[in-house]
Formats: C-alpha cells, sequence, structure tokens
C-alpha cells in the first residue's frame, strides 16, 4: 500500500459493518470526496472477508466504490492491528492521516468535518 503512493500523502480509514459510529460517518466520508478530490482516501475494513458482499453494499451506498479499499485477510486480526500499528487496540473507527513522507498520525474516534478540514490543512501542505 505504501510503495503505491510513493512521496504522496493519504488517510487511512479503518472501519467496520458492526461500528455505529463508523457507519454514521460514511456519509461525511462521501461529502470528503466530492470537496476534497485531491485527498487519497483508502478504506480498510477490519470485518471478515466473508462481510465482503455487505461491505461491498455500503461502500456502494455511501458512494465510495471509487476509492481504493481493503479487508482484513488474516484470520488473526489482533495480528494485523500489531502490523498497522502495535499502539492501535483495535477501537474503532481509527484515522490514520500519513504525510508524503509517510509519517503517520492516527486517531480513535469519529471526526467531525471540522477534524478533517484541520488536519488536511497540515496533511497537504
Amino acid at each position: 500500500m505504501l510503495k503505491n503512493k510513493a512521496d504522496k500523502p493519504f488517510m487511512l480509514v479503518i472501519w467496520s459493518t458492526t461500528c455505529s459510529s463508523c457507519m454514521e460517518k460514511m456519509t461525511l466520508l462521501s461529502d470528503l470526496t466530492k470537496i476534497r478530490p485531491e485527498v487519497n482516501i483508502v478504506m480498510l475494513a477490519t470485518d471478515d472477508v466473508s462481510a465482503n458482499d455487505l461491505i461491498q453494499t455500503v461502500l456502494a451506498k455511501n458512494e465510495l466504490t471509487n476509492l481504493e479499499h481493503w479487508i482484513f485477510a488474516e484470520e488473526n486480526a489482533q495480528k494485523l492491528r500489531y502490523e498497522i500499528d502495535p499502539k492501535w487496540y483495535g477501537e474503532l473507527p481509527r484515522t490514520y492521516f500519513l504525510n508524503k513522507n509517510h509519517e503517520r498520525h492516527g486517531i480513535s474516534g469519529a471526526l467531525s468535518s471540522e477534524d478533517y478540514k484541520n488536519i488536511f490543512r497540515v496533511l497537504l501542505n
């Protein structure tokens, strides 16, 4: 994922179909893709691969199918979480903002439109 985005900032949104805050914020993410199309957003669902149909339905409903999206494919979710960030314990939603050098800043919990605006101001400069 990082190799394909060399020298490019991006936002990694980690979510689940079982996370109510994640589901509530899908509309905001959809709006962000329209307002800030230059922001590269990658979606990562922590659901099992067997939930792929539901994941695709959620993405389609929120007009997010055009984004790069991934699903946890490892049976050991704890191992994947650790590989993403040893300090992350699985709370959702989790959003990482990576600058062009891929230095990352992770935030747990739902973000507001104002939060995104402030972060993008820093991330994209």
